[in-house]
């Protein structure tokens, strides 16, 4: 994942604090919270750039597949759920 806007230290950092482990990159935690931190990263972004359209339809899918990953989790253990939903401050 070689984004520009997060490091590879950040990254499993992140990892670290929500996946378990910083090599469980699988976790859906994990991924709630890098979708999280990518989404404010292209939010950020297109409030200088309203043109940007393809970087807009990014941000949606993002906000579609943390949607997912979401009612996933919910549907596994709500507590995990509400725990996720705490911790990234989402609005839920």
């Amino acid at each position: 994942m070689g984004y520009t806007y997060i490091s590879s230290e950040e990254q499993k950092k992140l990892f670290l604090e929500h996946g378990g482990s910083e090599n469980n990159t699988g976790s859906a935690e994990g991924q709630i919270a890098l979708f999280t931190r990518r989404i404010a990263h292209l939010s950020q972004h297109l409030q200088t750039n309203k043109k940007d359209h393809s970087t807009r339809r990014a941000l949606l899918r993002l906000v579609g597949q943390r949607r997912k990953l979401l009612a996933y989790v919910k549907g596994k253990d709500i507590n995990r759920y509400r725990d996720i939903i705490h911790k990234l401050d989402l609005r839920k």
